[in-house]
Order: structure tokens, then sequence, then C-alpha cells
């Protein structure tokens, strides 16, 4: 896997068409993580990639490790909204966006996990939150897809001055993704 021209090339990247972002973005020093609360990574793709959408991300990555690149990483996405970190406002200009194919935080309803989407996930894809007062129930990530976050991160931290690797909850109190799974990760 390697950055040329801003895209990631040499890992069987998909890249997609985001005309809507054409706002350039110099020296990006932040990754902002996301999960799409999507079907698939590639409906989740698909749909930011529309004109109509007021939403992007640089880039989504699927349950099993595959990458969709939206955006290229000298191009400004929209995927931080309303945000403030380390001092600075409107994330967006300094950052990378990362979204994830995860459903998020799940309710325990009637015998099961079930997402906000409607859809239900296997006991066996449940993360279990328990540092707070009452146990919090979230869809967990694949090996593959932490793996592939992993090399995507550290690639990105070669090319670019990234300083700052932290969840879309740690920008705005508006959102709570990625969710507890990755609080180590975006720590390290």
């Amino acid at each position: 896997m390697e950055i040329l021209k801003h895209r990631l090339v040499d890992c069987g990247a998909e890249h997609l068409v985001c005309a809507k972002n054409t706002r350039k973005l110099s020296g990006p020093d932040m990754i902002i993580l996301h999960y799409t609360a999507g079907v698939n990574a590639q409906s989740s793709a698909r749909f930011l990639a529309r004109p109509e959408v007021k939403a992007s991300a640089h880039l989504v990555i699927g349950r099993q490790g595959e990458i969709i690149q939206l955006v290229p990483f000298d191009v400004e996405a929209w995927h931080a909204g309303r945000s403030f970190y380390a001092g600075r406002a409107n994330l967006n200009r300094y950052s990378i966006g990362i979204e994830l194919d995860n459903l998020g935080r799940l309710e325990w309803t009637a015998g099961r996990f079930v997402a906000e989407c409607g859809k239900e996930v296997e006991a066996g894809q449940v993360f279990v939150d328990d540092s707070g007062e009452i146990a919090t129930f979230w869809h967990q990530y694949t090996e593959q897809q932490k793996r592939v976050l992993r090399e995507v991160c550290d690639l990105l931290k070669a090319h670019y001055p990234i300083r700052y690797i932290v969840g879309h909850s740690d920008v705005t109190n508006r959102k709570q993704d990625p969710g507890p799974e990755l609080y180590g990760f975006m720590c390290r």
C-alpha cells in the first residue's frame, strides 16, 4: 500500500468520484474516525459520493478490510461538521476522514441486539462497554478492519504531519462514533 498523488495505490482500493469536494486541503494533521451506520461499505460510500449529500469522507473501510477512496487526501472532505479540537474549529479543513463499515450503538430489545436502522446483530459481533454505570452494546469492528485501519493510519502518518487520531465523538458532542472499542487505537 502506498500513496501516489494523494490516493491509495497498490492495495486494491476502489476509487469513486466525489466531484462535490474541490477545496484544497494542505498538510492535514489529524485523522477523524467514524462509523457508517449503513448497510455495507459499498452502499455507504456510494451514498457519501452522491452530489446532493452534504457529507463525504476520504475513505470507507469495509468489514473484510476492503478500501474505497472517495476524496484525495489533498482535498477537503465533509465528515466532521461543526467540530472543535485542540483549540481549532471547523476540522474538515485540517483532517482526513475515515469511515468504518459498522452499525454503531446497539439496543438490547426483545432478546436480541438491534441497530438503529433495525438490523439485527449476532451476539458474537457485539462489543460490550461496561466502563460506565450501565453497560452499552456496540457493533464490533472486525480484525480485518482494524488491521487495515492501522496500516492506513501508519501510511498517512508517514506522508502527512498527522498529530492526532481522534473519534468523531471527540470533536463534537453531537456524535458517538466510532464508539468505545477504538478508544485504545485512537490513543496510540
